[in-house]
């Protein structure tokens, strides 16, 4: 009886080791081929590759602005806000109206912060929205091109 157990114990463990020796040949062939796509995707995205993957890529540009800081739309004029703003576009041409039309961005940008209430710009759907209607409100000054997102880089509510 003693050799009748043994022998199938055998022939499971046999079993065993060979699907495992499967399973870890096919997860090392999987990881073997996804490296070989990413070294691949790098390839062509570095500027190697020709065609349409190396036109896909557009360079963002950043043009940080000054802190803003200015009194929020409160009874009593108690609240201020602090804030840095980044835009971001693609066209270098934007760069140089950006720069020539600083100071009626910073007007309107202004203008727009202190008669915002704290209600207005509390949260995350507050910030959203003050990006959006900041974004909105710039875009409409600008000719040469359009900013594609605006970053703030600091705020701050007191």
């Amino acid at each position: 009886m003693a050799e009748e157990t043994t022998e199938p114990k055998k022939k499971s463990s046999l079993k065993l080791v060979i699907i495992l020796l499967v399973v870890v040949l096919l997860m090392g062939g999987g990881v073997v081929g996804w490296m070989m796509m990413q070294g691949g995707q790098e390839a062509s995205s570095a500027g190697g590759g020709s065609g349409a993957a190396s036109q896909d890529v557009v360079q963002s540009i950043s043009y940080p602005m000054a802190t803003f800081v200015v009194n929020l739309n409160d009874p009593g004029g108690k609240r201020y806000l602090k804030t840095k703003i980044d835009l971001e576009y693609t066209d270098e041409k934007l760069g140089d109206e950006l720069k020539q039309r600083l100071p009626q961005l910073r007007d309107m940008i202004l203008l727009l912060l202190s008669s915002k209430t704290l209600e207005d710009i509390q949260g995350i759907d507050g910030k959203i929205a003050l990006r959006t209607e900041l974004i909105t409100h710039i875009n409409q000054i600008l000719t040469t091109g359009k900013i594609r997102n605006l970053y703030f880089t600091q705020f701050v509510i007191q």
